[in-house]
């Protein structure tokens, strides 16, 4: 009988070990699903860029006043929890979207472009980053207008971002006509 005891709790131990050790891999099966659904980190600016016909003023410099029939180009990075930037392999799609309802995608590239490289002498790449242009129609209202970037991985999740609500640092979309150069 004594024997029988001592087995019923070596047995009632292990059981409960064996139920702590499921709860365990239960909770890192839970923390491994939780990593899936990453959280990505978003950083942008925005830059004039060039036009079809022609520069409006020095390109890829910060900018946010622009003329109609200017463009402007979004640069943005996208990073994942472990600091690692994020392509086109490890984002599904990465979207700007203005305030007005419009939708721009954005497209993963080396920088600068390959004309520029060979211009400057350069023999590769310098960095790599999503850029998204927008080119102001000619007939869009002046004022500022704000934008968000929405990045979604390869899940499906999504994650986006907004700059600073100071109009002072805000796309602004100003009067007048733009000069080009070539």
């Amino acid at each position: 009988m004594k024997a029988t005891r001592l087995d019923t709790r070596t047995s009632n131990a292990r059981t409960l070990r064996g139920v702590a050790f499921s709860v365990a891999v239960l909770g890192c099966t839970s923390a491994a699903a939780a990593q899936e659904e990453q959280k990505l980190f978003i950083e942008g600016d925005i830059v004039r860029g060039n036009t079809p016909s022609g520069n409006t003023g020095p390109v890829c410099v910060l900018a946010n006043q622009f003329k109609r029939r200017e463009n402007v180009i979004f640069r943005i990075r996208v990073r994942n929890a472990m600091g690692q930037p994020l392509d086109d392999k490890g984002l599904k799609s990465l979207v700007v979207e203005l305030s007005d309802g419009k939708k721009i995608p954005a497209d993963y590239r080396a920088r600068p472009p390959v004309a520029v490289r060979a211009r400057l002498g350069l023999t590769g790449p310098i960095d790599y980053f999503w850029s998204s242009a927008w080119l102001i129609p000619a007939d869009y209202p002046t004022g500022s207008l704000t934008y968000r970037v929405v990045a979604t991985d390869m899940q499906g999740n999504t994650q986006s971002w907004e700059p600073m609500k100071d109009l002072r640092s805000l796309p602004m979309v100003m009067p007048g006509e733009v000069e080009y150069t070539k």
